[in-house]
């Protein structure tokens, strides 16, 4: 953002655990050219990247269930079903996503495309997510899955049939933002839209 429009005035390190809280004192010029001074606190835990693989003779989709603190805290169901995904940590998103799915689900991709790359959380947090499509094979697995045990990872694998996947995002039984984003585009693309 150009420094007519903003200002910085001072950047506090709140929290540097799982991720880094920072609370950032700042002014922005508002459209009527005065200057409204404001405090946001920015949640960086890294980008990463996401992938939605569809098994096109099955019509399943291969996602993922694993608790989520945040859930709780909100009184959800902290069973989140998502798609599988990690934080690049300097990796190239392509090849972050592939050793996720090897992790999460023990499947690999038969084809891939990156479809775009996308902020869920654009008002808290820097985190831009790299979102792929692919295909794969249900019957064909090559490592357990299940997430790293180290890492707290309990990892439940699902394949969904996609019309069950797409009712689940319009019920909300699927909440995750990057799971409804890609499960709606496969559909737009199987309309051919």
């Amino acid at each position: 953002m150009p420094d007519d429009t903003f200002r910085e005035i001072s950047t506090e390190v709140l929290s540097d655990d799982y991720g880094v809280l920072t609370r950032h004192r700042f002014a922005l010029r508002l459209s009527d050219g005065t200057w409204d001074e404001q405090s946001r606190e920015v949640y960086e835990r890294g980008s990463g990247a996401t992938a939605l693989l569809h098994d096109p003779k099955a019509d399943t989709v291969l996602l993922v269930r694993q608790f989520r603190l945040p859930l709780r805290v909100a009184g959800r169901d902290p069973m989140m079903i998502e798609t599988p995904a990690g934080n690049l940590d300097g990796a190239d998103p392509g090849a972050r996503v592939a050793a996720e799915l090897l992790e999460e689900t023990g499947f690999q991709a038969l084809t891939i495309e990156h479809v775009a790359s996308l902020s869920m959380t654009p008002a808290s947090a820097t985190q831009i997510m790299a979102c792929y499509l692919g295909t794969y094979d249900r019957t064909a697995p090559v490592a357990p899955g299940g997430g790293e045990r180290d890492e707290g990872e309990d990892i439940a694998v699902l394949h969904v049939p996609l019309p069950e996947a797409l009712a689940m995002v319009r019920d909300g039984r699927i909440i995750d933002g990057k799971a409804c984003f890609l499960i709606s585009q496969l559909a737009l693309r199987r309309a051919g839209l």
